[in-house]
């Protein structure tokens, strides 16, 4: 029953463990759902293994995830896969974390194709090193016309240095007449921002226990329902995916009204 009891973010809101894809369809499904994947290097450590096999481990779970988001009819399953702090990291970490995409997107490209998924990506490309850029925009091109799921992965992003660049986007055109500063609203901000075009994410889940938002979104994410989960993200399976979802089900989004 502890075990359980942790699973969920809100303890009140426990739910049955046992759920099937019919079932959850049969409700509304999130259009957009962020997952920050966290607790990869603790799931390596606590198998006495290189925290880069916890990266590999977790690598597997974003297929299995995306095939399920895809199945259940998600639009948009964006995913926090390094961020502009991340950098901070051991040299060799990062440098095996930069390898990633190359390994994920040229394995699961083809099946991507087939199931007509298009891949997008959130963050600054331009500092990522030349073979992880190409990877990433080799798929974006090779997807560009799939009008399925978007798979959007968050890669060297950061939500401050977004908003901030935002900003001084939105000081630019005004100064240069392209817009009246006198109708800068929300809608007119948000696309300043890298998720022009996308809704905001309505579900963000995380993994490993840790209740915090880490630069992740901060503009996009202010209506969202948050479940949080102490489950690793290399352990976090299909079910858990199906229960966040559940969970969103049953809470009432009034958007500040009653």
């Amino acid at each position: 029953m502890r075990k359980l009891w942790n699973l969920f973010a809100n303890k009140n809101e426990a739910i049955e463990t046992t759920l099937t894809v019919d079932q959850i369809k049969k409700e509304q499904i999130p259009g957009h759902i962020a997952i920050i994947m966290d607790g990869n290097g603790r799931w390596a450590k606590k198998r006495s293994l290189p925290r880069v096999a916890g990266h590999h481990e977790g690598m597997k779970v974003v297929r299995k995830v995306t095939r399920l988001a895809n199945q259940l009819g998600v639009k948009t399953l964006t995913l926090y896969a390094f961020s502009t702090e991340n950098w901070k990291r051991p040299k060799p970490e990062v440098e095996y974390l930069m390898k990633l995409p190359e390994e994920f997107l040229g394995t699961f490209l083809p099946e991507l194709m087939e199931e007509n998924v298009r891949v997008e990506m959130i963050g600054d490309k331009e500092l990522l090193p030349a073979h992880t850029k190409k990877a990433v925009e080799k798929a974006m091109n090779d997807t560009k016309d799939n009008d399925g799921l978007i798979l959007n992965f968050a890669l060297n992003y950061g939500s401050r240095a977004e908003i901030l660049h935002a900003v001084q986007k939105v000081l630019q055109d005004a100064k240069k007449g392209k817009i009246d500063e006198n109708n800068l609203d929300e809608a007119l901000f948000s696309s300043y921002l890298m998720t022009k075009g996308l809704p905001d994410p309505d579900l963000l889940i995380r993994t490993s226990g840790e209740i915090r938002l880490s630069n992740f979104m901060l503009w996009q994410l202010a209506y969202t329902e948050f479940w949080f989960t102490d489950v690793l993200w290399p352990d976090f399976s299909e079910e858990h995916f199906l229960q966040a979802i559940a969970t969103y089900q049953k809470r009432s989004r009034r958007f500040g009204g009653v």
